[in-house]
């Protein structure tokens, strides 16, 4: 028997989790004073694979593990949520020294 397609179920978004790239930006802006944060979401649509980067000045002086932890710490719940997350974390400094380039 087929679905029917005004039924609740059919009409929920792709991205049933609600997370989205805006989401993560403003709770990582928030929560680390980031200067800048950009997210993109590298699933196709589906919101379930993203990728950031975070630059903060609560990054200075910390290595990159403890940097990726405070990020992580940040978005505890939402990653639980999600297939796959990558960060890259910078200084304010250290993102002028790369030229404000996110590669």
């Amino acid at each position: 028997m087929a679905a029917d397609p005004s039924a609740p179920e059919a009409a929920a978004p792709a991205n049933a989790t609600g997370i989205t790239p805006s989401t993560l930006q403003s709770a990582l802006e928030d929560k680390l004073q980031a200067e800048k944060v950009f997210v993109e979401d590298i699933s196709g649509g589906c919101g379930q694979s993203f990728e950031a980067v975070v630059i903060s000045e609560v990054f200075e002086k910390k290595g990159s593990l403890a940097r990726h932890r405070l990020v992580n710490g940040v978005l505890r719940e939402e990653i639980k949520l999600i297939h796959a997350w990558s960060a890259k974390c910078y200084t304010p400094r250290e993102w002028e020294d790369r030229g404000g380039k996110k590669g």
